[in-house]
């Protein structure tokens, strides 16, 4: 069930993040779900028991660790309720199964502080309300499980009436989708559909989550538009199991083929066994090739190019990982942030560590876990610097042994801002207090294009265009980058305005930040304007006014 799930969810993961909100190159929830639900596949897919209430112990644990953005972190809490109601169970019953997604609707409620309907938490309950209502007439799994999915999908069209945004937008919610599609593959897998000896995974189906350490030690050499076969793919062939042709193997034929679509080729082979490693674009490929002389076993994907974003080098914008815990220290200050430049302005400021991750790729609890752990710290503060990380980040903090404090920074610039107001001599409630008060000092602006038409509050907002977001609102939507930009700022500046800092990321340049900065000069002199190189992603420009 959950192998089926993680696929049917990984196969859709564009399609969730197309429904996001803002018509932003940034829609994730696709991305996140998926990987939170492969975390947990792993998990189960490493158990070695049988036990139902074991495996649904194991996949609890691996979507807790794997948990990415809110609607990542919402599925892990409803699967913990699902696990606890199962965990005495050696098989279950439709009633079983019922009170499970019941009572994991339960949990995932308590978990968010203030509940929103018209989101995922009110597709789970129209499910688990399904199910309920089904099981009081039927013992048939099956029949439950069909009904669980119906009421979810009923739950999923209800999204736009509850939730204004999505109805002005005309999308239901993406996570309500995602998890719709995480039911339909537990439909599929109990009604037989896992796992058959015929099944051959697409493109981007990893059994394995993203955690490999593979070429690490050469990352920080090169740039990630430079990797050129992205996934590092393995197998294992049982050579005569139900071959899906009579062709005999040949261990050369096959090296060829492969070395056709990737590099960094190994295929070794006796007269059982066939191992590969390749890195390639088309993963799909491989497994259809090997299906060809037998079944598979050990199927492994890595993308490297996730990898490599989130690796660090002590000079590259890469995840907080540290190979050997770092000398004792007394505070670790974590950010989260994508980008070389806003690496070395964080730890100019006194962050300690810096995951790479943000609006393209939320860091998972597990990724803030390793990092406060690896710290070596006696306490630790984390700035999220997105509201979509921040309940990852209140996970890692109950799985830790030592103090941590988050401040609820939601953009880089409050990030920013809130660091000024660090002072290690404080203990930690003081420093998360002090830091949090300087959230409101500043406004963030972001300027990117718009991936499609549609109208955000009287706005109307064309594709590719520029549109100029103040504090989480669509402002300006502009052709021109410099002169949206303008517009953005002539809004975000008011009487109290003292510094405007502009941050130039990898789709922006220099010249055009400085026609920017001349424009801020020639209409507000009295204001002072510092430019520095970002390099985010997606945001050609982010911009504080303080």
């Amino acid at each position: 069930m959950v192998r089926v799930a993680s696929h049917r969810l990984e196969k859709n993961a564009k399609f969730v993040n197309s429904l996001n909100v803002f018509p932003v190159p940034d829609g994730d929830t696709g991305t996140n779900m998926s990987l939170t639900i492969q975390s947990g596949f792993k998990a189960v897919n490493e158990s070695e028991s049988n036990h139902v209430g074991t495996l649904g112990k194991a996949l609890a644990k691996g979507l807790l660790m794997g948990a990415r953005g809110n609607s990542g972190v919402i599925t892990s809490q409803i699967f913990r309720g699902f696990s606890k109601s199962i965990e005495d169970k050696d098989t279950l019953t439709a009633m079983d199964l019922a009170k499970a997604f019941d009572d994991g609707v339960k949990t995932a409620y308590k978990a968010v502080m203030k509940p929103v309907e018209g989101t995922i938490l009110t597709v789970a309950r129209y499910g688990a309300e399904a199910g309920m209502k089904k099981v009081e007439s039927t013992n048939d799994i099956l029949e439950v499980m069909q009904a669980v999915v119906e009421g979810a999908k009923v739950g999923l069209e209800k999204t736009p009436s509850l939730l204004p945004v999505l109805k002005e937008v005309g999308v239901v919610d993406s996570g309500g989708q995602g998890l719709v599609f995480i039911y339909e593959g537990f439909l599929e897998g109990l009604g037989g559909q896992t796992g058959n000896e015929e099944y051959i995974p697409d493109e981007r189906d990893m059994t394995e989550m993203v955690n490999a350490n593979h070429h690490q030690s050469v990352q920080g050499q090169f740039n990630t538009d430079e990797i050129k076969n992205g996934f590092c793919t393995e197998m294992m062939v049982e050579l005569g199991k139900d071959a899906t042709t009579d062709e005999k193997f040949d261990n050369t034929k096959m090296r060829e083929y492969f070395s056709k679509i990737g590099d960094s080729l190994i295929v070794v082979s006796d007269d059982e066994v066939v191992k590969v490693h390749v890195h390639t674009n088309y993963p799909y490929k491989v497994w259809a090739e090997g299906r060809k002389f037998g079944s598979l076993s050990k199927i492994k994907i890595d993308n490297m190019r996730l990898q490599h974003e989130t690796i660090v080098d002590e000079d590259e914008p890469t995840i907080a990982k540290v190979d050997e815990k770092q000398e004792p220290i007394d505070y670790a200050v974590i950010a989260v942030s994508s980008g070389a430049g806003l690496t070395t302005l964080f730890k100019s400021l006194g962050v300690t560590h810096v995951i790479s991750g943000g609006q393209t790729m939320n860091p998972s609890t597990n990724d803030i876990v390793d990092a406060i752990n690896k710290s070596n710290a006696k306490r630790a503060l984390i700035l999220p610097n997105n509201g979509n990380i921040i309940m990852a980040a209140k996970q890692a903090v109950d799985l830790v042994d030592i103090p941590v404090a988050i401040v609820a920074s939601k953009t880089i610039s409050q990030g920013m801002t809130a660091m000024l107001s660090f002072n290690p001599e404080a203990d930690l409630e003081d420093n998360k207090a002090n830091m949090e008060d300087s959230l409101d000092t500043v406004k963030s602006g972001q300027i990117t294009q718009a991936i499609r038409d549609t109208e955000i509050d009287g706005l109307k907002i064309t594709k590719d265009h520029y549109m100029g977001i103040v504090d989480g609102k669509i402002l300006v939507d502009n052709e021109d980058i410099i002169d949206g930009t303008e517009k953005m700022l002539d809004k975000m500046i008011d009487e109290d305005s003292e510094i405007i800092t502009i941050l130039i990321g990898a789709q922006g340049n220099k010249e055009d930040a400085q026609k920017i900065a001349d424009y801020l000069d020639d209409k507000y002199s009295d204001l002072e304007t510092e430019i520095h190189q970002g390099d985010q992603p997606v945001y050609p420009y982010l911009i504080s006014v303080e």
